[in-house]
């Protein structure tokens, strides 16, 4: 390998993290696809599969342009000892990666909780890519390479919708994991919230209806009180008028 710039061997260092991570996540897709029995969950990760190794190639592709080797060091180098460590290194990831799917066949206790787990180490994996790319797609703008940052773009932008896609299947998977593991009289019932809505309904009726039934009722002391203020008027009235004639005469 020729020497390379100072702004290439960064570019081609981050570039070659990112594959590494790629080829690694092949063979754990592939056991975890192996292990999935709900259609939409195993036909997205066949899905995110095939967009793994395109990245994977995408990435061998774009660290050569830039005059590189595309292997899984996080820095690559020129001479001879460092490309045969690069090729152990290499062929390390893959073995842990197929020592993996095994390892990840054995998870939990039933068919939801072992995918329930697959599902969050997919979410951590992806967490994972999507710092790599924008890394790379930072470094790309920063040193003015347009092509590394456009494909960076594009590849974050896929784990992105990966990550999304697995944020809401681990909630699908927990309940599932409730449903087959927790025993029906340990669960929060569906109906406790209706009911609490109608007895809170109820109350609120009954506590509007005796504040209706304290308003009529004052009411109704205010039109009694005002009906014998007025006939008390009355009556004052005439007594005086009496009076009054009583003395006409005197």
């Amino acid at each position: 390998m020729a020497d390379l710039e100072a702004r290439e061997a960064k570019l081609i260092q981050y570039l070659n993290e990112a594959y590494g991570k790629e080829k690694e996540l092949e063979t754990a897709l592939q056991a975890h696809i192996a292990m999935t029995t709900r259609d939409a969950y195993k036909k997205r990760l066949k899905d995110h599969l095939k967009e793994t190794k395109a990245q994977a190639k995408g990435l061998a592709r774009r660290i050569k342009q830039l005059g590189g080797k595309a292997d899984a060091l996080p820095a690559p180098g020129p001479d001879v000892v460092q490309e045969a460590a690069g090729a152990v290194v290499s062929a390390a990831n893959k073995a842990v990666a197929a020592a993996k799917g095994p390892m990840h066949a054995l998870r939990g206790t039933g068919e939801q909780e072992k995918m329930l787990k697959n599902a969050k180490t997919e979410y951590f994996n992806e967490a994972e890519e999507i710092a790599n790319y924008n890394a790379i797609e930072t470094l790309a703008e920063a040193v003015g390479d347009k092509d590394t940052a456009k494909l960076a773009k594009e590849y974050r932008r896929q784990e992105e919708r990966m990550s999304k896609f697995l944020d809401k299947t681990i909630v699908a998977l927990t309940k599932e994991v409730v449903k087959e593991e927790i025993p029906a009289s340990q669960r929060k019932s569906s109906r406790s919230g209706p009911s609490r809505s109608r007895a809170s309904s109820k109350a609120g009726k009954s506590s509007r209806s005796r504040s209706s039934a304290s308003r009529a009722s004052t009411a109704r002391s205010s039109s009694s009180r005002a009906s014998s203020n007025s006939a008390s008027g009355k009556s004052k009235a005439k007594s005086g008028s009496s009076r009054s004639r009583s003395t006409a005469k005197k």
